[in-house]
């Protein structure tokens, strides 16, 4: 990585970018005549999901929110579960609804997101959000780790990407397909590569910009990088490491080391992580806004 001979890529500084955003989301906030309300429910204990759920409680509560935390059992009943989803729809306090994934292998996952009110859903899982995007409905609310995504590159590159090539590795519902279509809506040419595609490699070497989201550790090289590109990495991915206390250490999908020729990267952790959370309450605050001026943003 850089050094004083070879600078190398800069690196994008996620916590940087997420801490200008979660300001802005503080005064809009406090000019709102209700506090944002954010319901997070989490089911068993998956070590993982407890730290991501700690952290998005702590900043909506940092920022004034109104923050509700449901911790339920691991024996909890998709009944149950459900009955919960729809207690949150009707209340007025809360106006964005996250259910914790991974849910315990006897739950349905997407039972349990459709069962969330989409106006609610401000994790942007739902079937009608992920169809407002598609079309290009100004109500969707987007997933957070895209949208963050978003937000990065446009500081580096500007809003307009009109001419510039996006290669997004990964096809995922919640990061890849969305990243897609903000990218195409910014005027980029963008391919989707993924675990069927021939030549992952030759794809991303035509990328101005990279997103890298296919959950496997260090599967772009240094050699799939176009020299100038702008690097997204969205994989946190846990590897072996000896020389760690821990025994492990997270790796991005890009191998960091490697990715010399990248104008600008994200780091693992650091880069991408933050953002997600930043715009979770970004999603929460504008679910709160439109509760509040209907009129205004319906279309």
């Amino acid at each position: 990585m850089p050094t004083a001979d070879a600078p190398g890529p800069r690196l994008i500084d996620g916590k940087a970018a997420a801490a200008r955003i979660t300001d802005e989301v503080a005064r809009r906030a406090a000019r709102l005549p209700v506090r944002p309300g954010l319901a997070v429910v989490i089911v068993g204990e998956d070590p993982a999901s407890v730290v991501y759920v700690r952290m998005k409680s702590a900043t909506a509560e940092a920022l004034g929110f109104h923050s509700v935390q449901h911790t339920l059992p691991a024996e909890t009943t998709q009944a149950e579960l459900v009955a919960l989803v729809a207690a949150l729809n009707a209340d007025p306090a809360v106006h964005g609804i996250l259910v914790q994934l991974p849910l315990p292998a006897h739950l349905d996952p997407p039972a349990t997101i459709a069962a969330i009110d989409p106006d609610k859903d401000v994790d942007g899982l739902t079937v009608a959000n992920a169809g407002r995007l598609a079309v290009g409905d100004p109500r969707a609310i987007v997933p957070c780790t895209p949208l963050g995504c978003l937000a990065l590159i446009e500081a580096e590159r500007g809003a307009d990407l009109s001419g510039l090539d996006a290669v997004v590795v990964g096809r995922s519902r919640l990061v890849g397909l969305p990243m897609a279509l903000l990218l195409a809506k910014a005027n980029a040419t963008v391919t989707i590569a993924h675990s069927r595609t021939a030549d992952v490699a030759a794809l991303a070497r035509r990328a101005d910009i990279l997103v890298a989201a296919a959950g496997r550790p260090r599967v772009i090289d240094g050699a799939a990088i176009k020299p100038g590109a702008t690097v997204i990495d969205v994989g946190t991915n846990r590897v072996a490491d000896a020389s760690r206390a821990s025994g492990s250490r997270l790796v991005g999908d890009v191998a960091f080391e490697e990715a010399t020729a990248a104008s600008a990267i994200t780091p693992v952790p650091g880069g991408v992580g933050p953002m997600t959370i930043a715009m979770l309450m970004r999603n929460t605050l504008e679910a709160a806004e439109r509760s509040v001026q209907p009129a205004s943003t319906a279309s």
